[in-house]
């Protein structure tokens, strides 16, 4: 099973949105948000809820992806998320999430007893390129008891 397969299969905003998972690696996870009218805002574009899900869930796909063989002694959680919108988003939007710091340096905080943090910065951007939003999500493993 894919990393998007799982997370459409076990997050239901993730299926809810149909969002389509593009790219999931360690270095980087792409998701779309296809252009869907039931989730439009009143000027006719993706709701801003619905880009939040988009940058959190691509997120949570770079975490799985990166740290998915901690998960039998680790559970990943969101502990803080701040988003900026930059410029009116119209049509399908993607999302690329990328870690802020190196996963090895994560799992060594783990290894040492420690719940890591660490930031994961997300760029929403429309079909044309342009960044329409910006976000960053801080995720910490926390150690299984």
């Amino acid at each position: 099973m894919s990393i998007g397969e799982m997370l459409a299969a076990t997050v239901p905003m993730a299926r809810t949105l149909n969002l389509e998972f593009i790219e999931t690696t360690p270095e980087r996870a792409v998701l779309r948000l296809p252009d869907q009218p039931d989730y439009h805002n009143h000027v006719g574009g993706p709701h801003a809820g619905a880009m939040f899900t988009l940058g959190e869930s691509a997120s949570g796909a770079i975490v799985i992806a990166a740290f998915g063989d901690q998960l039998s002694r680790a559970v990943p959680l969101a502990v803080s998320a701040d988003i900026a919108y930059k410029k009116l988003a119209m049509g399908p939007v993607t999302a690329t999430a990328t870690l802020g710091r190196p996963a090895a340096d994560v799992v060594a905080e783990l290894d040492a007893g420690q719940r890591p943090e660490f930031p994961v910065a997300i760029a929403i951007q429309r079909e044309d390129g342009a960044v329409t939003g910006e976000m960053t999500v801080t995720w910490t493993l926390r150690p299984n008891s």
